[in-house]
């Protein structure tokens, strides 16, 4: 696989935070890497707030990072759960390689959100 990546921890609660960490190792040209979060079964979003070390401002639902931000081509972020879960949820977090808007590879792990 041409991309690795990781979430801690596996299992959160309310206002709970996880880091998440791509690292490439893609030897043609790309982008950036894209990382999506879905709360599955819900309308609830997971909110990015830092990324490589700088807060990200705005309420940021999808987080691009472009290849020039990543040293090493390696990045780190932290993501929030901000909204009071009524059971438990599964959160999909996806890292994708984005090459001129296509996806090259993409990796998925989740987080378990309870009360």
């Amino acid at each position: 696989m041409d991309i690795e990546f990781g979430v801690e921890p596996g299992a959160v609660g309310p206002g709970g935070q996880v880091s998440g960490s791509v690292s490439v190792s893609y030897p043609g040209r790309y982008d950036g890497v894209v990382v999506n979060a879905q709360v599955l079964d819900s309308n609830h979003h997971v909110t990015y707030t830092s990324c490589n070390g700088k807060q990200v401002t705005g309420k940021i639902a999808r987080l691009f990072i472009p290849r020039d931000q990543m040293p090493g081509n390696k990045a780190a972020f932290t993501a929030e759960m901000a909204f009071e879960p009524d059971r438990d949820y599964e959160v999909k977090f996806r890292a994708s390689i984005i090459e001129q808007h296509k996806e090259i590879e993409s990796s998925i792990v989740f987080v378990t959100y309870s009360g």
